[in-house]
């Protein structure tokens, strides 16, 4: 599995994410099996959220990975927090909070990320601050970062937070392109000018946060997937085309567009089927050329200006 720096930091992880959203509909071997397929592939970087499945998905991961100090040192684990029912807190007590239990459930004496999960508009980034001291200097996380913000939520964050914000987790796909269409829209009266994330896109770039692209196969907001969807005939049959060409499935040239992009992406799939898993894998190996990479983001329906 080829690897990228996360952001600023010196740590090497897959370009593949594997997100462990949906663990908890495996039964205790499949999801044995679904994670040590993972790493046979090289995915050592498993995603985690302190919501998913009530943070029961981390407890079935640390039961499936059967957590040891020697296998801790072969895995890369991020997780998230910020959200409770009905609001999202990035208060200094929630965040300590919160990761106690992630390490507490994923059996672990620290997190290699922390992301920080929904903008919360009544974040006081003095707080932030003193969190991510306070859990830097106990060992119990590494590295931190963001899901879901624009510039200006981070540029806040960074008044206080000393810590460099490795990554930003948000929603990208074929289907889902505004952060690009925007930049190829400039100063026009269309829809796709629409500047919905404050060219989010350029931000990270420019500062060296890796995008980690979430939904990578989903259409609108979890609508459903375009790969063999009738909804999107020209889209499918480019992308068969591709695959074709490289003798790889839809699944891989659907994680290889987002990976041929120079932001240096880390999509984080979903899948908890093993072949699809490994089809995601391979995307690490191809490197779609221009002329592929634009003509599938027209066959999504995106008109160049």
């Amino acid at each position: 599995m080829r690897t990228i720096k996360l952001g600023t930091s010196t740590l090497d992880v897959p370009v593949v994410a594997v997100g462990c959203m949906r663990i908890n509909s495996l039964d205790k071997t499949e999801a044995e099996r679904f994670v040590q397929t993972a790493l046979e592939e090289g995915a050592n970087f498993f995603e985690h959220a302190d919501i998913y499945g009530g943070g029961a998905c981390e407890e079935i991961f640390a039961e499936a990975v059967h957590m040891s100090a020697s296998v801790r040192e072969n895995l890369i684990l991020q997780s998230k927090c910020g959200i409770r029912p009905g609001m999202f807190d990035f208060s200094k007590e929630h965040i300590l909070n919160s990761v106690d239990g992630i390490l507490k459930r994923l059996n672990t004496e620290y997190l290699d990320v922390l992301l920080l999960h929904r903008p919360d508009t009544l974040v006081e980034p003095e707080e932030v601050a003193e969190a991510f001291d306070q859990l830097e200097s106990s060992g119990k996380v590494r590295h931190f970062g963001v899901s879901n913000q624009n510039p200006m939520q981070i540029q806040l964050l960074k008044k206080s937070v000393k810590q460099p914000l490795v990554a930003n987790q948000l929603q990208l796909s074929i289907t889902n392109t505004t952060m690009i269409s925007a930049g190829f829209n400039v100063n026009m009266e269309n829809d796709p000018a629409v500047n919905r994330d404050g060219s989010i896109l350029d931000f990270c770039r420019l500062n060296d946060m890796t995008i980690q692209p979430w939904s990578p196969f989903q259409y609108g907001f979890f609508e459903g997937v375009f790969l063999g969807n009738e909804k999107f005939p020209e889209l499918n049959a480019k992308i068969d085309e591709v695959a074709a060409k490289y003798e790889v499935s839809n699944t891989t040239i659907a994680v290889a567009w987002l990976l041929r992009h120079p932001a240096r992406m880390q999509p984080v799939i979903g899948t908890m089927n093993i072949e699809r898993l490994k089809d995601c894998c391979k995307a690490s190996e191809i490197y779609l050329t221009r002329e592929e990479w634009y003509g599938i983001y027209r066959a999504a329906g995106n008109v160049l200006p």
